[in-house]
């Protein structure tokens, strides 16, 4: 979320909009697309206003006249967006004025960035007093670092501070203008900050209810940086693609064992520590414990390991639940339709207030309960059509907080 929000009226109809659009005969995947611009204020997850949408542009940080505000969220967002197979860009908070402090924010912003080289590095320039001059320097530095720079801002703000049209000559735009607050889902091109070179369109900030940013990509550029679009395949890694990419893997159980470290049962399995403590929601990746069951990629000593099965079961027996942070014993028995004392009898539960992350429960099953693996590709809304049942009923059965946020090996139950 911005850290201003304005509406901007015009007068633009789609045919002029798409007249003003830089004319290529390059056919990109990405064309029409629509993603998410996010902070922190999305969470260290993101998200997502659509089940359609294709990418997000993630907040590094910000940059105040001299003062750093860095985004904590920025590296687990970039590696969410590519678990979910969408591309990830990122951007920069710039109030800036000035080569000097050009210098400062992208010496500080740019090693850090985390999103492949060729994908957006977007300066987002909507406050304080910048100047053509600095502007345009900070923009060269960008794409000499090997990413494409972007300017983003408000059309009214920018061309009252700096000469638009001379930087948009060299560099793509991403402009942002909204008819209204209501939650939008598409563009109205209506309100289009008609001008050359706009390669993004921000027509919301509130693309879902309670605010995001909801953008269209116009010309394919957020292609950038993904070998044919493809966001398994960056042009580059970085450590947050690499999770991104080792969170998109088939999955199966993996029992710790006395003497084991994450970052051996990592190396065992071809995936980072990173990856790993993501895909399990581990909060200390240095206190993992024997009998605990993590979710590990499908590669090196996986191959023993019995996996789960990738379509839909009917249940003759018991069930298995894995715990999750903030799970109780009454709540997991009021989901499954048992009682407490069941699951702890079963489970051999001796303490019924206490129950960890990642553990095991046997469920009194019965035939009413079934389970279905998620597979690569697969979104909440398409498996709960794909079952005869709703996104919202898949969501409270299984504590997801959000719908946007499944991943390939998880288990749900319906």
């Amino acid at each position: 979320m911005r850290k201003m929000k304005m509406i901007k009226r015009g007068a633009a109809s789609v045919a002029i909009a798409l007249l003003l659009l830089p004319m290529t005969g390059t056919a990109y995947a990405a064309k029409g697309d629509q993603g998410v611009d996010w902070s922190k204020y999305q969470g260290n997850n993101g998200k997502w206003g659509s089940d359609n949408d294709k990418f997000s542009i993630s907040q590094i940080g910000g940059y105040y006249n001299g003062s750093f505000v860095d985004q904590s969220t920025y590296g687990t967002q970039v590696a969410n967006t590519i678990a979910l197979n969408r591309r990830a860009h990122t951007y920069i908070y710039a109030q800036f004025s000035g080569r000097d402090q050009a210098d400062q924010m992208l010496n500080y912003y740019l090693p850090k960035v985390q999103t492949p080289k060729g994908s957006i590095v977007m300066l987002d320039v909507e406050s304080g007093s910048p100047d053509t001059d600095s502007v345009l320097y900070a923009l060269k530095r960008v794409q000499d670092s090997g990413f494409t720079a972007v300017l983003y801002g408000y059309k009214g703000f920018l061309v009252n501070h700096i000469d638009l049209a001379s930087i948009a000559k060299q560099y793509p735009l991403a402009l942002a203008e909204y008819p209204d607050y209501n939650v939008t889902k598409s563009p109205n091109y209506n309100y289009f900050p008609s001008f050359n070179n706009v390669g993004i369109f921000q027509f919301t900030s509130t693309y879902t209810d309670g605010g995001l940013d909801g953008d269209v990509d116009l010309t394919g550029i957020t292609d950038n940086g993904y070998k044919g679009g493809d966001a398994q395949k960056p042009k580059t890694t970085t450590p947050a693609t690499t999770t991104g990419k080792q969170l998109h893997q088939d999955t199966h159980n993996c029992t710790v064992k006395s003497g084991d470290t994450l970052s051996a049962i990592a190396s065992r399995y071809g995936m980072t520590v990173n990856a790993l403590v993501m895909l399990n929601g581990i909060k200390n990746a240095n206190l993992i414990y024997p009998g605990q069951v993590l979710r590990v990629a499908d590669s090196g000593a996986g191959s023993t390991v019995t996996k789960k099965a990738t379509t839909p079961i009917t249940s003759t027996g018991a069930q298995a639940y894995t715990v999750r942070y903030g799970d109780t014993l009454s709540g997991i028995a009021s989901r499954y339709g048992t009682s407490v004392s069941t699951l702890a009898s079963i489970n051999g539960i001796a303490n019924p207030n206490w129950i960890y992350p990642g553990q095991v429960l046997k469920l009194s099953g019965g035939s009413s309960t079934r389970a279905y693996t998620v597979r690569s590709g697969d979104t909440l809304s398409g498996i709960a059509s794909r079952l005869g049942t709703s996104w919202t009923s898949l969501k409270a059965k299984n504590g997801i907080a959000n719908a946007n946020l499944i991943y390939p090996g998880q288990t749900l139950y319906y």
